[in-house]
């Protein structure tokens, strides 16, 4: 887990992925920025009691309760944002650690909008559901990293599964290696709660995601060699016996 951590980081001065981290940063930076400017403007454009300094008041902690929603939707913007540049950032990192792989299926656009979009969804319900628990010092950072981290780990593993398998054999893989995608999900979690390198956070969690799920898969194929390995030493012993 730890060698895949670092690969992914090293992989961020590359030319083509630098490319990609700019865009998603980009287009990131904006959404939020945008949701948090139109909340903002809606509300200070609203005179609530018509008292201006009540009103400019509410202005100003609007204003604050506007950022802290950008902040607690960017795990779900994040996601969004790296949905449509996953199979670029995938094929960077398979081109260079996995080369020998064959191509991966390519997942339409819409596929990959409704997969994000729904996660988005999921994400911001939740958070602003559990809100009151981030105003709990202590408390907040378990919830955060505990909520988020499985909903990412889920939404990540399937960006980059279903490049490869089918959803049934994808179920099947979460269902073996649940564990340590859910530990990859929560390292993706606290990078995206750390002002700053939260906004590198989605390429490297598609990265991150990459060799986490291809080790798994090799681990996969090396179990199912090793059995049938196994099955043609027993077939072999009792055809050899008189």
């Amino acid at each position: 887990m730890i060698e895949s951590i670092v690969k992914s980081l090293s992989q961020l001065s590359e030319p083509k992925v630098l490319r990609i981290l700019v865009k998603s940063l980009v287009a990131a930076v904006l959404t939020l920025s945008t949701l948090c400017l139109l909340a903002w403007s809606a509300l200070a454009a609203t005179a609530v009691v018509e008292i201006p300094w009540i009103d400019g008041l509410i202005d100003i902690l609007g204003g604050v309760a506007a950022l802290m929603l950008a902040i607690l939707l960017f795990p779900a913007v994040a996601a969004l944002v790296s949905g449509f540049f996953l199979d670029d950032i995938a094929e960077a990192v398979e081109a260079r650690y996995y080369p020998g792989l064959p191509p991966a299926r390519e997942q339409p656009l819409g596929e990959a909008v409704l997969i994000g979009l729904r996660f988005a969804a999921i994400v911001a319900a939740l958070n602003i559901l559990i809100l009151p628990l981030y105003f709990i010092p202590g408390v907040n950072v378990f919830v955060f990293l505990g909520l988020n981290g499985y909903l990412l780990s889920r939404e990540y593993f399937e960006l980059v599964a279903l490049r490869r398998l089918d959803r049934y054999a994808a179920r099947s893989m979460w269902r073996k290696f649940r564990g340590r995608f859910l530990v990859a999900g929560l390292f993706v979690a606290a990078l995206l709660g750390v002002p700053l390198v939260n906004l590198i956070a989605p390429v490297v969690a598609v990265a991150f995601m990459v060799h986490v799920f291809e080790g798994a898969r090799r681990e996969v194929a090396d179990d199912r060699a090793g059995f049938e390995k196994r099955a043609q030493s027993v077939v072999t012993s009792r055809g050899s016996r008189p």
